[in-house]
C-alpha cells in the first residue's frame, strides 16, 4: 500500500508542476518546477522514496531512452555520426580524465578513483531539459540532432567509466586492458541484445497478426515491454542495458517504417507513449528534487570530509566543478568544429561570425540530469576491506549541485546565446516535404484511376464511381499544383495551405460543438455522438500537428 501511495504522490506532483508552470507563466523549464515541487513535498510531508539505482534505471531511464531512440531523426543521426560519436565517447573520456584530476586537485581529501567516479557520473548529458528550453527558444535542427544523439549514447559510455572507477576505488587496482575488453563487450552485447529482442518480438508479433489478425491493445503492450526486455537481457549478459534500450528504440523505428501496423494502432500507441513520456520525465525530476532534500541535510557531514568547517565551501566546489565541465566541453566543441570545417573545406570565418555562439550554445546545452543522479547513487557504502567508501556523501552532494547549476545556467544562457543565431528557414526540408507529398498524391491518383478502370465495366455503379473518383483526383491534382510552383508561386501555395488549415480547424470546432449540443438535447445516443466526435478529433489532430511543426 505504501508503494501505491508514493506512486500516486509522485504522479500528483507531476500534474501539479504542469499546472503551476502554466498558471504562474514561469519562463523556466518544467524540469526546474518539478525539482522544486519534489523538494517542497519531501520537506513538508516528509515522505521517503527508497529506490535502488538499478531499479531506477530500469523503470524510468530505459523506457525514455527507448522512446528517444525510436523518435530521433535517423537522417540526422547518420549524417552527423562522427560528430555525435566524438561527443558521446571522446568527450566523455576527456571529461572523466580532465574533470577527475581537477576534482582531486580541488578537493585533495577525495581520492583520485572517487574523483574519477564523480566525473564519470557527470559526463552524460540530459537532452530532456534542453528540449524543454527549445520549446521557448528555437534551436537549429542540426544542433538539436547532435545534442539528442549525444545524450542517447553518452549514458552508456559514462556509466561504463563509472563502473571502472568504482572497481578501482574498491580494489585499488586498474587494468586498461581489462577495461578495454569489458567496454567492447558492454557495447557489442548491449547493441546485440537490444536489436535481437526487438527483431524477435516484432517477428513474432507480425506472424501472429498475419495468422489471427491484429489487436491494438496487444501491439501497444508489446511496445511497452520491449525496453524492459532489452535491458534485462543485456543486464543478464553483463552488457549495457542502457545501450540495449537505445538500440531497441532505433530498431523499432525501422520496424515502424515497414508500415505493417494498422493506422489505429499507430495513433493509439503514440498517445500511450506520449503520456508515458510526460509521466516518466516528470517523475524523474520530482525524485531528483526529493533526493536533494536528503543530500542537503547531510551537507555538514559532507563538508567535514574535505577538512573544511564552513558549508559555504560546498557552493565554491559546485561552482568550480560546473565551470570546469563547461570549459572542457567548450574546448572539445571548438576542436570538433575546427575539424568539421577543415574536412568540409570551409574557412575559419564561420567560427568568427556565428561559430562563437554555436560553441557557447553547445557548451551550455551540456545539462546534467537523471542519469547523473542515478549513477552517483550507485557508489557503494563500503570498500573491499569493510571500511566506509571515502567521500561518498560529498560526491552525491556535488553531483546534485552540478545538476541544478547546469539546469539553471542553460535556462538563463541558452535563450541569450541562441538569440544571435539565425535558424535556417528549412528550404531543404520544405522541398523534401513537397516532393514526398507530390509523390504520395500521384500514387493516390494512380490507385484511384486503376479502381475506376476496373469498375468501369460495371453498369450500375460506374457513374457513381466516376463522379467520386473525379472529385478525389481533382483534389490531389490541386495539391500537386500548389507544391510544384517555385518562388512567389510556392509562397502563395504555402499561404493557401495555412489559411485552409486554420479554416478547417475553425470548421471542425464548430462541428464538435454542434454534435455536443445535439447530444445534450437527447436527439441522438451518446454512443453515436462519441463516434462522430472521434472522427472530428482525428481530423483536427492531423491539422493541429501540421501547424505545430510548421
Amino acid at each position: 500500500m505504501e508503494t501505491i501511495t508514493i506512486t500516486l504522490i509522485l504522479l500528483a506532483c507531476v500534474i501539479a508542476s504542469s499546472i503551476v508552470k502554466r498558471a504562474a507563466r514561469l519562463p523556466v523549464p518544467l524540469a526546474l518546477v518539478q525539482i522544486a515541487l519534489g523538494a517542497l513535498v519531501a520537506r513538508v510531508f516528509g515522505f521517503q522514496v527508497s529506490l535502488p539505482p538499478d531499479v531506477f534505471l530500469l523503470l524510468f531511464v530505459a523506457p525514455l531512452l527507448f522512446l528517444d531512440g525510436w523518435r530521433i531523426s535517423k537522417e540526422g543521426l547518420l549524417r552527423d555520426k562522427w560528430t555525435i560519436g566524438a561527443f558521446a565517447l571522446g568527450l566523455v573520456l576527456l571529461t572523466v580524465v580532465g574533470a577527475g584530476y581537477f576534482i582531486h586537485w580541488l578537493i585533495p581529501a577525495m581520492p583520485l578513483p572517487v574523483a574519477f567516479a564523480l566525473a564519470a557520473t557527470l559526463s552524460p548529458t540530459d537532452a530532456v531539459a534542453v528540449s524543454a528550453i527549445a520549446e521557448r527558444v528555437p534551436i537549429p535542427k542540426r544542433l538539436m540532432h547532435v545534442l539528442e544523439g549525444e545524450a542517447l549514447l553518452n549514458d552508456a559510455s559514462g556509466l561504463v567509466c563509472l563502473r571502472f572507477a568504482i572497481a578501482a576505488a574498491i580494489t585499488g587496482s586498474f587494468s586498461i586492458v581489462d577495461a578495454g575488453g569489458t567496454f567492447v563487450w558492454l557495447v557489442i552485447g548491449g547493441v546485440a541484445a537490444g536489436a535481437g529482442v526487438t527483431l524477435l518480438a516484432n517477428a513474432a508479433k507480425d506472424w501472429t497478426a498475419r495468422l489471427f489478425g491484429e489487436e491494438t491493445g496487444t501491439q501497444i503492450l508489446i511496445s511497452l515491454l520491449l525496453p524492459f526486455g532489452a535491458y534485462v537481457v543485456a543486464d543478464r549478459l553483463a552488457a549495457s542495458g542502457i545501450l540495449a534500450a537505445v538500440t531497441a528504440g532505433i530498431v523499432m523505428s525501422y520496424e515502424e517504417l515497414s508500415g505493417r501496423a494498422l493506422a489505429g494502432t499507430r495513433i493509439r500507441r503514440a498517445a500511450v507513449w506520449d503520456a508515458l513520456q510526460f509521466a516518466g520525465n516528470g517523475v524523474i525530476f520530482v525524485l531528483l528534487g526529493h533526493q536533494l532534500t536528503g543530500v542537503v541535510a547531510r551537507a555538514g557531514q559532507a563538508i567535514s570530509q574535505t577538512g573544511r568547517q564552513q558549508e559555504g565551501w560546498l557552493l565554491v566546489y559546485i561552482a568550480a566543478i560546473s565551470g570546469a565541465l563547461f570549459v572542457i566541453r567548450s574546448l572539445w566543441t571548438w576542436a570538433a568544429l575546427r575539424v568539421i570545417l577543415f574536412r568540409s573545406g570551409r574557412s575559419d570565418q564561420t567560427i568568427n561570425s556565428s561559430g562563437g555562439r554555436l560553441i557557447a550554445a553547445t557548451s551550455l546545452a551540456g545539462v546534467r540530469g537523471a542519469v547523473s543522479l542515478s549513477g552517483v547513487m550507485t557508489l557503494p557504502l563500503f570498500l573491499a576491506d569493510g571500511s566506509s567508501f571515502p567521500a561518498r556523501d560529498l560526491a552525491i552532494l556535488l553531483a546534485a549541485g552540478v545538476i541544478v547549476v547546469t539546469l539553471v545556467v542553460a535556462n538563463v544562457g541558452l535563450p541569450y546565446v541562441l538569440s544571435g543565431i539565425k535558424v535556417p528557414a528549412g528550404t531543404l526540408e520544405q522541398r523534401q516535404e513537397d516532393e514526398a507529398r507530390c509523390a504520395a498524391a500521384r500514387a493516390a491518383i494512380v490507385a484511384i484511376e486503376r479502381v475506376l478502370g476496373e469498375t468501369g465495366k460495371a453498369t450500375e455503379d460506374a457513374d457513381l464511381f466516376s463522379q467520386a473518383g473525379a472529385r478525389l483526383i481533382a483534389h490531389y491534382r490541386e495539391q500537386i499544383e500548389l507544391r510544384l510552383h517555385t518562388g512567389a508561386g510556392a509562397r502563395r501555395g504555402l499561404q493557401i495551405d495555412e489559411i485552409e488549415r486554420k479554416l478547417r480547424l475553425l470548421a471542425l470546432g464548430a462541428e464538435r460543438e454542434e454534435l455536443y449540443r445535439i447530444a445534450q438535447s437527447g436527439k441522438v445516443t451518446d454512443e453515436l455522438v462519441r463516434d462522430l466526435v472521434r472522427e472530428v478529433d482525428l481530423q483536427e489532430s492531423r491539422f493541429s500537428v501540421r501547424g505545430s511543426q510548421g
